[in-house]
């Protein structure tokens, strides 16, 4: 009988294992939090070690119904405490491989520019978003998922593909592009260079700074060549002894990650239009920063 129990939780365990990493990307894609992600599918297991497992016909739809409806709940309370955040709020950034980089779809929903858009869908709407653009689950499917009839799951996805095609910025997907313009950033930006660092931004840059009150950041947006340029040298001013700062896959694309020793200070996306930045998203709050440890 006993170990019966032991080769079905063995089994189990091994089941989840080969999910574990499908439910995080689907949970930080509808929360763009690295540790709610984290969270849910903790939460995730917990539910499944307490399922008769052989009994279940299909567990990944199983378990991504499971982390789908846990994320959304998550979500829901994400929104109200958002509204007291500090500043600008912006995803929790996260290392990422070089194949997601290289599939434009993936990379595309896991980055800070998409993952703003997903911002402004309602929690249902930002999961069945993800689900369908993301992770090419069909409409029934998702109906499963979210617990909604497929013709309102049909519909909800096209709402929510109208509304993040109206406020999604189309930026440069090349990597080899965006590759080199990281590096010239991170050059200029290390070495306070303002001159090099006009020549990698474009006129009407905007810069976003995530300090979520522990760490000094602007606590508005800053617009415009000369200004962001600035900051961004202001910023590198300010870092600790003996920074050390590399070029990553962050979200699905180069990004610039700032260290002290061994501990993360800052992560830093830039998405390109025409092969100037037109935009910056650095995060620096402390709490926001799990994503990028070694």
């Amino acid at each position: 009988m006993g170990a019966g129990v032991e080769t079905g939780q063995a089994e189990a365990e091994r089941v989840f294992a080969r999910h574990r990493g499908l439910l995080q990307a689907v949970a930080y894609r509808v929360l763009g939090s690295v540790a709610d992600a984290e969270d849910v599918v903790q939460d995730a297991w917990l539910r499944w070690s307490r399922v008769e497992t052989a009994t279940v016909d299909d567990p990944e739809g199983y378990l991504v119904r499971t982390a789908t409806r846990l994320a959304i709940d998550r979500l829901r309370s994400a929104q109200v405490r958002r509204e007291s955040y500090v500043g600008p709020w912006l995803p929790e950034p996260v290392l990422t491989s070089r194949d997601i980089a290289e599939d434009v779809a993936l990379a595309d929903s896991v980055s800070t520019a998409m993952l703003l858009v997903l911002e402004a869908l309602s929690p249902v709407e930002r999961a069945v978003f993800v689900l369908r653009e993301a992770f090419r689950y069909s409409h029934a499917e998702i109906a499963g998922f979210v617990g909604r009839e497929e013709v309102t799951v049909r519909q909800i996805s096209s709402r929510a593909r109208k509304s993040v095609e109206a406020r999604r910025h189309r930026y440069d997907t090349d990597l080899v592009t965006r590759q080199l313009a990281t590096e010239r950033f991170l050059a200029a930006s290390v070495g306070g260079d303002l001159n090099a660092l006009l020549e990698v931004l474009a006129p009407d840059v905007v810069l976003v700074s995530d300090g979520g009150g522990l760490a000094p950041a602007p606590r508005k947006a800053i617009h415009g060549l000369d200004l962001v340029a600035r900051a961004l040298a202001t910023f590198a001013g300010r870092m600790p002894e003996d920074p050390s700062a590399e070029v990553l896959q962050l979200n699905g694309g180069p990004g610039v990650v700032v260290y002290t020793g061994r501990t993360p200070v800052a992560a830093i996306t830039t998405h390109l239009v025409d092969g100037r930045i037109a935009a910056v998203h650095l995060v620096s709050n402390p709490e926001k920063l799990t994503g990028v440890t070694h």
